[in-house]
């Protein structure tokens, strides 16, 4: 007579096996798409193919349904796949580039979290990187006590400060002129005028970024750089033009979104992409702690609307206060979007309390309207 326990261990062990048969196979497909990327260099082919990622997503479908497996879970899984695959072919387009062989590249700052993303990205182009900042450096990546005893002769200097010390920084910097290539990563460039002036008036090749996205980024594919185009118009052989220009090389063999702006067109809209979106979840987290008596009962509920929007809040009430502090504050066109933000709440309020049906069908046509014209130009972009 055969025991049901030792049918579920054998049925386990049977899963167990497959497991690992399944692994090895996605063992076998990423070193299949380290050859395709390197033929698709060879080629000159672009990293990524939409025509046939839709294939691929398609073909699925068909032998998910011929097999008796959900649809959407095979959808998952190749979309999993095909992110994997992606990046696999991403950092060996990278690491091929080897834009910085033989080159010197100083993070200062590199022991945070972005800074530490910028360490391996330029290690993986070959730079020799150093790292200054007294919270140390990653493992192996050779680390100065003071970024002011360097020689400071690198081909590119990288801040990745807070915003609150990178001005002092950029001006510290422009006294010592360096020869290489300087930008900062700040979320805003508002508080950095002064510093990012200073280094231009100085002759020295300076320009800023902002990547969109966080340290924990392994593909830039529908990603995006703002580089804050610093150079002045009708000058010739302008630094920050070359300076523009060697910062959009380092992610030339990415899959990056990069975008090109003045300082002042990147803060007035970053004071909608993240100001808005943050002060947003800000004021729905803290309506729902503020609830009273409903805030416990509330963790009971559940509904789609709530529960993406509360994943999101939850996100950002993680990170940083004084960071999340700074991008409200110290931007020069922050209170434009906070005035919008208190204007379509009382909007909305005065239509519910009013009993405004056209007034509230108004609002959601409206807001219809912009999502999709938006959706319109994001897909005619990839």
């Amino acid at each position: 007579m055969n025991r049901p326990d030792a049918n579920l261990d054998d049925l386990r062990r049977r899963l167990n096996d497959l497991d690992r048969r399944l692994l090895a196979l996605v063992a076998e497909r990423q070193a299949i798409s380290k050859e395709v990327a390197r033929v698709k260099r060879e080629t000159g082919h672009a990293t990524r193919d939409y025509q046939r990622e839709r294939e691929v997503i398609l073909g699925a479908h068909q032998d998910a349904t011929e097999l008796g497996v959900p649809t959407a879970l095979a959808e998952s899984l190749m979309r999993l796949l095909i992110r994997s695959s992606l990046t696999t072919q991403e950092q060996a387009s990278v690491a091929a580039h080897g834009a910085g062989s033989g080159r010197r590249a100083l993070v200062i700052g590199g022991g945070g979290k972005i800074g530490r993303w910028f360490v391996e990205f330029l290690a993986s182009q070959g730079f020799a990187v150093e790292v200054a900042d007294p919270a140390g450096a990653p493992a192996g990546v050779a680390r100065i006590d003071d970024w002011r005893m360097s020689d400071l002769k690198h081909d590119f200097i990288v801040l990745a400060t807070n915003l609150g010390m990178t001005d002092g920084i950029l001006r510290e910097l422009a006294l010592r002129r360096p020869p290489g290539v300087v930008f900062d990563v700040g979320s805003l460039k508002s508080p950095l005028r002064a510093g990012l002036m200073a280094l231009r008036s100085h002759g020295c090749r300076v320009t800023s970024l902002h990547p969109m996205f966080g340290p924990d980024t392994e593909l830039l594919s529908g990603r995006h750089v703002v580089f804050v185009d610093l150079s002045r118009p009708g000058m010739t052989a302008d630094p920050c033009a070359e300076a523009l220009e060697r910062a959009r090389e380092l992610f030339a063999p990415t899959m990056v979104e990069q975008v090109v702006m003045s300082l002042d067109d990147h803060d007035r809209l970053i004071a909608y992409v993240l100001g808005l979106s943050h002060a947003l979840n800000i004021a729905f987290f803290t309506a729902l702690a503020e609830s009273g008596e409903a805030a416990p009962r509330l963790a009971q509920m559940s509904s789609t609307t709530f529960d993406s929007q509360l994943d999101v809040a939850t996100r950002v009430a993680q990170e940083s206060p004084d960071l999340y502090f700074e991008i409200q504050s110290l931007n020069d066109y922050g209170a434009e979007s906070l005035e919008a933000l208190a204007k379509a709440v009382e909007t909305l309020r005065a239509a519910v309390l009013s009993g405004d049906h056209a007034r509230f069908v108004a609002l959601m046509s409206r807001g219809r309207e912009y999502l999709e014209q938006r959706r319109t130009i994001a897909e005619r972009r990839a």
